[in-house]
């Protein structure tokens, strides 16, 4: 069986379609206006072998936040919907993805739980691209997984170029997320003593 979630979200602020299914082939289809976003969007899907649909029209006349924040709420409601009851899947994975200089460790438990621990290096460039604010790479994962309700772990020990430091949180993050939603042909049922997730 196939695994997809679909989201729309409209605000006064932004117009949100999102489609993923779990388990694709990583083909991506994304325009949210703000190309670096556009850019990690597509990592997240080609790494984690999602099909990845998403179409957002925001208020970018005043800057591209609303844009990126309701993007990843929409992302996180759509994986939470594809998991289902999460029934033989993995839970809980790590990855690490090295980009030149950069070095980016993810670890997530498809808990039911949202929680973000996240860090990276200091003073990095203010914006990439255009309009892709770095202080909002953080404000994507909390938003990412306050929908999806998983636990999530990232950690960039060093990095000196912004893009880099970005773009492989993104490729370990999918890495992570393929490998914790994949099927466990020995795991019968919802991995957890509670019997639910």
């Amino acid at each position: 069986m196939t695994r997809i979630g679909r989201v729309q979200r409209t605000t006064k602020e932004t117009k949100v379609s999102v489609e993923i299914g779990l388990d694709g082939t990583g083909v991506a289809d994304i325009a949210t206006g703000v190309g670096f976003y556009d850019h990690m969007l597509d990592q997240l899907a080609k790494h984690g072998l999602f099909d990845l649909t998403v179409r957002t029209e925001g208020d970018l006349h005043i800057d591209s936040h609303h844009t990126m924040e309701d993007t990843a709420l929409a992302l996180g409601g759509a994986f939470r919907d594809a998991l289902g009851d999460k029934a033989g899947i993995r839970r809980f994975a790590d990855a690490k993805v090295p980009l030149d200089e950069a070095l980016a460790e993810v670890t997530v438990d498809v808990s039911g739980r949202p929680y973000l621990v996240h860090s990276e290096p200091e003073g990095m460039a203010p914006v990439i691209g255009r309009d892709y604010d770095t202080t909002m790479t953080r404000h994507i994962f909390e938003s990412f997984v306050a929908q999806a309700g998983v636990a999530l772990h990232i950690h960039v020990p060093y990095g000196r170029n912004a893009h880099h430091i970005v773009e492989c949180q993104f490729k370990a993050f999918a890495r992570a997320l393929r490998f914790a939603c994949e099927s466990d042909p020995r795991v019968a049922g919802v991995p957890s003593t509670k019997g639910a997730l």
